[in-house]
């Protein structure tokens, strides 16, 4: 079994039916070849696309290998719905999913787009909601989970400065709603239902302008 923070698990933020029990060792090279089947919307370094108005796909490169894993086998299992994502997913094996993690994760991770013509309030609002939050809405701070710089703590929460603001504001207003739910103890859920849409737009914004971790 994997190592649980002790500190997340005081907080009582981890159960394991929310973790991969089984852990098998990936291999980027051969992660390069499995991940043939990403390109076409991850592109072939990983950096997703940011599409306004549509369907925008994550920045793969540079997240952590179990986070990329995890969400593969959630989308295998159903416990993660989307329409485009599950039927690839479905055609990786186990040893496939763990490669094409570790390919992803071994690839520079490139700056995201979509924060560039944000004006300086909604910017304000991004920076205030990712950094402190807002306690008057009981809306925790991006940073609290996502760690120092929103750039990853651990396995279970990923790295989310510079990723795509579409990506990250479809991603909000899902677990909104209600459509996404893989997250640990509707911790997501939680947050996202007490922010605005104006909030959910801002943070997207900001986040996609920082800098995203290196590897």
């Amino acid at each position: 079994m994997r190592k649980i923070p002790g500190i997340l698990l005081a907080l009582g933020l981890v159960t394991c039916s929310g973790l991969v029990l089984a852990e098998v060792e990936g291999d980027a090279e051969r992660g390069a070849a499995a991940a043939g089947v990403c390109t076409a919307c991850h592109q072939a370094d990983g950096s997703g696309k940011n599409v306004p108005g549509g369907q925008s796909w994550p920045r793969l490169a540079g997240l952590n290998a179990a986070y990329i894993a995890r969400q593969l086998q959630d989308y295998q299992s159903g416990e993660r719905s989307n329409a485009s994502m599950m039927p690839f997913a479905n055609m990786l094996n186990e040893q496939q999913i763990a490669d094409v993690a570790a390919y992803y994760a071994s690839l520079p991770a490139t700056q995201g787009k979509g924060g560039e013509y944000a004006d300086e309030a909604m910017l304000k609002r991004g920076k205030q909601l990712a950094e402190r939050g807002d306690w008057s809405k009981y809306i925790v701070s991006c940073k609290s989970c996502h760690g120092p710089g929103n750039r990853g703590a651990g396995e279970v929460f990923p790295g989310i400065a510079g990723q795509h603001a579409g990506y990250i504001k479809a991603q909000l207003q899902a677990w909104k709603a209600g459509t996404r739910t893989n997250d640990t103890q509707d911790l997501m859920g939680s947050i996202a239902r007490r922010m605005s849409d104006d909030d959910i737009q801002a943070v997207a914004a900001w986040l996609a302008g920082q800098k995203p971790a290196a590897n």
